[in-house]
């Protein structure tokens, strides 16, 4: 069995996820920028885990973690692991790319989280340069979405997988009795990078239509004051409800009701929040986006909006409306095909043991147990 180390923000949902999937498949150890989240004392033991303690910011100004470099270093060459398993590569990458250059002798797989390819590059020429050298040091690295993996080979990736960030267990399917036809759902984060205004504005045109539309908004963010006080300008005060964030089954209840689903952001890949919606039958509206038209063939199984097609949206929820439940069905189908993750994850290891020397596996013995 190949010894991994998780390396990314351990309080992170996501990164979570990435560890209840590896670690029935690996011999898993896990670092973390900051801290663990208490679900982490399941998957991993305490003596097989380093916490930096850093505030990391995904959007930039980590050079303090750099800091933390000559203890992560030693930490990594007393787990003697073959591989790194780094999450968010500008900044989690950059530094197992720094500890192979300290004489870590683990290969590197880099794990890429949307932003940091997307976004971070263009934003200097130091993240672009930092990007282009951590890809380059990957033996592997994945990606959820097609669109994301060229722009990955285009800054010097040499070998990366596509699979989306997809579902660990299928929802039940929701009573058709269940879903309320006019409701609309919407959780992604009230942050200018999703454009929640614009989800209200396309709500505002519906609910001039529709009399009975709700919008419920889940999730929180900076720009939730403004995003109310919208509300109560367009006179939906009463139609758009503000939920905050959700548990998972909360959240479920929500997907379950809403028969529309809204994810407008100015960039992203694959969202697996557009794939749980589908999972729950929820018919999706997105934004104009290569990882987006990747989900949704545009009037076919949901509806991708355009500046230009905006205008027609009431005519085209009009013609999808008598085929909802169909989509409903073809897209959970979908991804129960294609978007779970534990199939994706099973490759994943497949391709990092094709990669690991016969040696380092037949030398496993008695784990070592470093200290922090």
């Amino acid at each position: 069995m190949i010894r991994l180390v998780l390396w990314g923000d351990g309080e992170s949902p996501h990164l979570l996820k990435w560890a209840r999937a590896l670690a029935p498949r690996v011999e898993l150890f896990a670092a973390s920028s900051r801290g663990f989240a208490a679900a982490f004392d399941a998957l991993v033991p305490a003596d097989r885990r380093l916490a930096l303690g850093h505030d990391v910011h995904f959007s930039g100004g980590n050079f303090g973690l750099l800091k933390a470099l000559p203890r992560f270093a030693q930490w990594l060459k007393q787990v003697e692991p073959d591989w790194i398993n780094a999450h968010y590569l500008t900044s989690h990458g950059t530094l197992a790319w720094m500890a192979r250059r300290l004489g870590v002798s683990a290969q590197l797989a880099g794990s890429a989280w949307g932003s940091d390819i997307l976004v971070a590059p263009e934003r200097s020429a130091a993240l672009r340069w930092a990007t282009q050298r951590v890809l380059r040091d990957c033996a592997i690295a994945t990606s959820d979405s097609a669109h994301m993996s060229e722009r990955m080979r285009e800054l010097g990736a040499r070998q990366v997988l596509t699979f989306p960030f997809g579902l660990e267990a299928m929802p039940p399917e929701p009573p058709p009795k269940l879903k309320e036809p006019r409701r609309f759902f919407a959780n992604r984060g009230l942050e200018d990078i999703y454009d929640p205004m614009r989800v209200l504005r396309v709500f505002a045109v519906v609910a001039g239509a529709w009399p009975e539309a709700r919008l419920v908004v889940a999730n929180d963010g900076s720009l939730q004051p403004a995003l109310r006080a919208r509300a109560s300008e367009l006179g939906l005060a009463d139609r758009i409800e503000f939920v905050g964030r959700l548990d998972p089954a909360a959240q479920a209840e929500q997907y379950a009701r809403a028969r529309w689903y809204l994810s407008l952001p100015r960039s992203d890949s694959v969202s697996v929040s557009v794939i749980e919606a589908m999972a729950h039958g929820c018919v999706p509206l997105l934004s104009d986006l290569p990882a987006n038209r990747e989900l949704v063939r545009d009037t076919d199984n949901g509806l991708v909006l355009t500046p230009e097609n905006e205008a027609d949206l009431l005519a085209a929820l009009e013609r999808l409306a008598p085929r909802a439940d169909l989509i409903a069905r073809a897209n959970r189908i979908w991804v129960r095909s294609s978007a779970m993750f534990g199939p994706s994850v099973d490759q994943f290891v497949a391709h990092l043991r094709s990669l690991t020397p016969p040696a380092a596996l037949a030398r496993r013995s008695v784990p070592p147990r470093p200290e922090a």
